[in-house]
């Protein structure tokens, strides 16, 4: 139904996010050699044939939508793709995401991948050799992806993600888990971290142009976005806080997925997690106010932050980090869950998340790193690791990291006004935490000095430096020396 403010509001049933374990990529020849078969599930071309088969049919006599879209806002490397769906607002929601030129529809669009999007086809796992009724299939040999058994149109952005992470590479384009915005010196900045660590609210900055919030590609020239809009999590977003992302989400046009709001006045209901704490909104990037219109920048980042939030209170708000480090952290992809969030959890609980995107990288992680490692070593890249996680505790104890401090010290670190002042150095993950940061009071910025009890504050974080030890051995005989030598141990 519209929402008060023209928004489509959706349900998306029993899933109200991606289904990890539905997901597979058809074994084949062509594309075999470069995936990585430790992180992907494979599944066999006879599987994938006779289940497209099966949705052929379940789809015949059916209305159904067509989307011609493009995925790379750089003309050299966008890949134009065909979306095809079940449901009318899968097909907006698409139009919303993905790159819509108008200019370009005609006859001659000729698709290199096509989603087909069954989203009420329900696969039978006995029949169909799958795991449930849900699937999510990648074919690099037909090019195409098939969708079913799932409402949820997240599924739709992250497949399509997943090809750009397989293609991108083999074009020496470093393909990226993070947001990216653009200052008055042509300065860019990009934001790694996965879900709910703040890409999204910290990229969408009044002073900076938002270059795209989720998925962009490195290449020789420059950063371009892969998509033409936003997805924004809901959960508690505040007018005040995140003017930019509210005012997108409250007009005509925008999809918001599992919103919670008053029956009778159809007002969202921003704070209520009573459906999912992953609640979306789906918007083009000119709902915003101020992004770059051609979704590309012929310069190359000169800031790279990479965030997590640390529901152990341990991490520092702000930290700089070697080239190295940085690479050590870009394959450790951390953040954590809070208590809470799933029954039988108590304490935070520590996800590791290589390349801050594990689920849609397709090559080996150390494909991803060594392209990063290349180029922060080209341009020279400033790298920060910035928790907007807990302070002065744990989850349950301390409290979340204001949004406004986090600002300022992630638009120090862009300004270079960090460049000048006295750092101090932690023990346990051997972080650099500088001593003094403008319009930030210097007690939040060493963690340590945040917590009334410092042995616990010792215990958690040794505790925190062992998952990190104990994460990071599965990379061990790939990582380079220099990435060894900073490894965390407890």
């Amino acid at each position: 139904m519209l929402g008060n403010d023209g928004q489509m509001l959706v349900d998306t049933g029993k899933h109200t996010g991606r289904s990890p374990q539905d997901k597979f990529l058809v074994r084949e020849p062509g594309s075999e050699t470069h995936i990585d078969w430790e992180a992907n599930k494979p599944i066999a071309p006879a599987v994938f044939d006779a289940l497209l088969d099966r949705v052929g049919h379940y789809l015949d006599g059916k209305d159904v939508y067509a989307m011609d879209c493009h995925v790379g806002a750089d003309p050299r490397y966008r890949l134009p793709v065909r979306i095809i769906t079940e449901y009318a607002w899968h097909s907006l929601f698409a139009r919303d995401l993905f790159i819509d030129d108008a200019d370009d529809a005609s006859e001659s669009f000729s698709p290199e991948f096509t989603v087909i999007d069954a989203a009420l086809f329900d696969a039978d796992p006995a029949r169909d050799g799958v795991r449930s009724s849900t699937v999510v299939l990648v074919n690099f040999a037909r090019k195409i992806i098939l969708i079913g058994g799932t409402r949820y149109a997240g599924e739709i952005k992250k497949s399509v993600f997943s090809v750009m992470n397989y293609l991108m590479p083999l074009r020496q384009v470093l393909s990226m888990h993070c947001s990216a915005n653009v200052g008055a010196k042509n300065d860019v900045a990009i934001f790694f971290g996965l879900s709910g660590t703040g890409k999204t609210t910290l990229s969408s900055d009044p002073h900076r142009p938002l270059i795209g919030d989720d998925e962009h590609g490195w290449s020789a020239d420059g950063i371009f976005n892969f998509e033409g809009g936003c997805y924004a999590k809901m959960i508690k977003l505040s007018q005040e806080a995140e003017p930019e992302i509210w005012a997108a989400s409250h007009r005509f046009g925008a999809v918001l997925e599992n919103v919670m709001f008053d029956p009778q006045t159809r007002v969202l209901d921003l704070d209520s997690a009573a459906k999912t704490e992953n609640s979306r909104s789906a918007y083009p990037v000119d709902f915003l106010p101020n992004f770059v219109k051609s979704g590309m920048v012929n310069a190359h980042p000169t800031t790279i932050v990479m965030l997590t939030a640390d529901a152990f209170g341990v991490l520092p708000p702000i930290a700089k980090l070697t080239p190295a480090q940085a690479m050590y952290h870009f394959l450790s992809g951390y953040t954590a869950k809070v208590a809470g969030t799933e029954r039988g959890v108590t304490e935070p609980t520590a996800t590791f998340s290589a390349c801050f995107g594990a689920p849609f990288m397709v090559h080996h992680p150390t494909v991803y790193a060594n392209l990063l490692g290349e180029r922060i070593a080209k341009h020279e890249a400033t790298c920060w690791l910035v928790n907007t996680g807990w302070t002065g505790g744990g989850y349950g104890v301390g409290q979340r990291m204001k949004i406004a401090y986090t600002r300022a010290m992630v638009n120090a670190a862009i300004d270079g006004k960090l460049n000048g002042v006295e750092y101090e150095p932690e023990p346990f993950f051997g972080l650099a935490i500088p001593k003094t940061v403008p319009d930030v009071p210097s007690e939040v910025l060493n963690p340590r000095n945040a917590w009334s009890d410092t042995a616990a504050y010792d215990a958690q974080a040794r505790k925190l430096a062992a998952l990190f030890e104990e994460n990071f051995r599965r990379f061990e005989a790939h990582a380079a020396p220099d990435i060894l030598a900073v490894a965390i141990h407890a």
